[in-house]
């Protein structure tokens, strides 16, 4: 059995890195959270409805229509969220999804996470919140701010049960302003949408003079078969949901976040270790993943 399970990550985490144009390096492969839910990924990937590539029509997605068709008011709700300082920064000890965005300049305002609207959504921008609760494939939904100079970093996200949907709400329109999936690039315009998949290799850049801010969702990946969407649906509800993060008291906060608030502070000390002397930084670092492949061969 241990043999099997071996096999199947061996050959899961081995399709995650070359599916696409483009890949991390194998160490960072290796040690990407992607890595860890490469199984469920590729379980996921095989059945999905939608073909596999890295953007995607959202006229395949019909529901998420009144969305594109109330853009104005919800950019409205969007403006008024960013003028009153609400779209901000969370402290990097309780937004375990999202933490090592903010130290490159980008901002967020959380409507929901894999569960309820959260209180202040509902208090604040009541309209995008009654929109984004009538879509029933809407996981998550935030607004996003990329403020002029923002970079986000190459990365892919974890967990394959969602493609990401990107409203233009207040933008640049131009193409300084742009989200590169897999090598190719698209840059947001106001009041259009764009669907991609954001378990390919991504990243974001402003270099224009103007602020970017869209509405971001996370809509549920159409499954060919019944049971293959209800267990997407229940590791989104058990799983994805313990990550939600805050926009302030009273909102919920999941437990892989409570959790991770108490042990950021050995990713600080990794990062200080970083700083002063990278070899001793790997050496530890790769001792843990061989001390914990050890632990599973023996038990």
């Amino acid at each position: 059995m241990k043999l099997i399970i071996a096999v199947v990550y061996v050959v899961s985490i081995a399709y995650v890195h070359v599916r696409g144009q483009v890949r991390h390096k194998l160490g960072r492969q290796l040690s990407d959270h992607s890595t860890f839910l490469a199984p469920i990924n590729c379980f996921l990937y095989l059945f999905s409805k939608i073909p596999n590539k890295p953007f995607l029509d959202p006229a395949d997605f019909p529901d998420l229509s009144p969305l594109q068709a109330h853009w104005e008011e919800i950019r409205a709700e969007g403006q008024s969220l960013l003028h009153s300082g609400a779209i901000k920064r969370s402290n990097q000890y309780d937004d375990l999804g999202f933490n090592s965005f903010f130290k490159s300049g980008w901002k967020r305002f959380y409507l929901k996470w894999y569960g309820d609207s959260h209180p202040s959504a509902m208090k604040l921008c009541p309209r995008t919140t009654e929109l984004v609760q009538g879509i029933g494939s809407i996981k998550a939904a935030m607004f996003a701010e990329l403020p002029p100079g923002s970079r986000l970093v190459r990365h892919r996200d974890p967990y394959a049960g969602s493609y990401r949907y990107h409203l233009g709400l207040e933008t640049p329109n131009a193409t300084g302003c742009y989200i590169n999936v897999d090598g190719q690039n698209y840059h947001w315009r106001d009041g259009e949408a764009v669907m991609f998949d954001e378990t390919y290799i991504h990243y974001a850049e402003n270099t224009t003079q103007q602020n970017r801010i869209i509405l971001f969702c996370d809509v549920e990946r159409p499954m060919r078969y019944r049971w293959a969407a209800a267990f997407n649906r229940w590791f989104s509800r058990n799983i994805m949901s313990a990550a939600g993060a805050p926009n302030e008291v009273g909102d919920r906060t999941g437990g892989l976040n409570r959790l991770f608030s108490k042990i950021y502070m050995i990713r600080l000390r990794g990062k200080e270790l970083k700083k002063r002397n990278r070899k001793l930084y790997y050496l530890e670092k790769w001792s843990i993943f061989a001390g914990l492949l050890v632990v599973f061969i023996l038990l």
